[in-house]
């Protein structure tokens, strides 16, 4: 697989691992990297000193590119971009932020920019200020969501119609017939996340883990969009956000439902009652828990297969 993204990350597939708060951790990210992907380390639910822990540990367990992802939300974004100089990260991710506000700056430090968009709109506007490629999510995806519920099936191809710089398809991609999919509607990649969450390396709670594998279609839902769009398994938490919302609640009604650290409670420490369980729908087509490294092969081999036989249809 030589592509537009292989040749810009130099890496062996065009698969990139999602840098997902609470699972992607230095283990998780040198793991995808060693198999031929893209792992990425989760600065979302990061400290800065936690972060400098794991990427330097993360550069002790690979010596394939790896990179940051960095939402730009981030209460101490300035400490975080300096530990990403200082470090000599090659490769970063930002999200949920103007893409101009820190492209130049890592541009000039020779570092690729990725930024993260939900709709044509944003891809443009990442274009303009000249970040490497996009990843364009549909609503499928888990975690935080675009507010449009645009489909990856349908924004794909809508964004590749306008845009000139590599796509990486992101949204209900779990297997190799999806990544074929996207690339057929006109990615250079995928970016996966759930998948990758269901594996050992992930540094998300096994009972998390065991959820995600236990899960069914019908079992994840866009939930709170007043405050931030995100995918939530259901469980007792997601049962009394829908109870309030039957109350026509204040955004601050829902701010004080949420609390702290809900997410943290829910996939990082295994809460399944209480926590916010964070995953996209593609959760029903994932039925084990295993390495990175055979995720990643399961992929590729079952694109290769994949690709033979749409070969024999046509």
């Amino acid at each position: 697989m030589n592509n537009n993204i292989t040749k810009l990350f130099n890496i062996k597939y065009p698969i990139i691992q999602a840098g997902m708060i609470w699972a992607s951790g230095w283990r998780l990210a040198s793991a995808v990297s060693n198999a031929g992907g893209l792992g990425l380390i989760g600065a979302g639910s990061m400290y800065p000193d936690i972060l400098l822990e794991h990427i330097q540990k993360c550069k002790k367990s690979t010596d394939k590119p790896f990179g940051v992802n960095v939402p730009m939300l981030y209460p101490n974004i300035k400490e975080i971009m300096k530990i990403i100089i200082d470090q000599n990260v090659k490769i970063v991710f930002t999200s949920a932020g103007n893409p101009k506000t820190w492209t130049s700056f890592l541009k000039e430090k020779e570092i690729t920019v990725v930024h993260v968009v939900s709709s044509v709109k944003f891809a443009l506007k990442a274009q303009e200020a000249s970040v490497d490629a996009v990843v364009a999510e549909g609503f499928e995806a888990g975690g935080h969501n675009g507010r449009d519920e645009t489909t990856t099936f349908t924004l794909i191809p809508m964004v590749k119609e306008k845009i000139d710089i590599p796509l990486i398809a992101a949204g209900g991609i779990a297997t190799g017939r999806s990544m074929l999919a996207a690339i057929v509607l006109g990615a250079d990649g995928v970016q996966i996340g759930s998948r990758f969450v269901a594996s050992n390396e992930a540094s998300s709670h096994i009972n998390f883990k065991q959820k995600i594998v236990d899960s069914k279609e019908g079992d994840t839902q866009l939930t709170l969009k007043e405050l931030a769009p995100v995918r939530l398994l259901k469980n007792k938490f997601y049962d009394e956000v829908q109870a309030l919302y039957k109350q026509n609640p204040t955004t601050e009604q829902l701010k004080e439902l949420l609390g702290r650290a809900r997410a943290k409670r829910g996939m990082f420490e295994g809460d399944l009652e209480d926590g916010e369980l964070e995953i996209g729908q593609v959760a029903g087509l994932i039925h084990d828990i295993k390495p990175a490294a055979e995720i990643v092969q399961e992929i590729v081999g079952d694109f290769e297969n994949a690709k033979k036989e749409l070969c024999n249809i046509l």
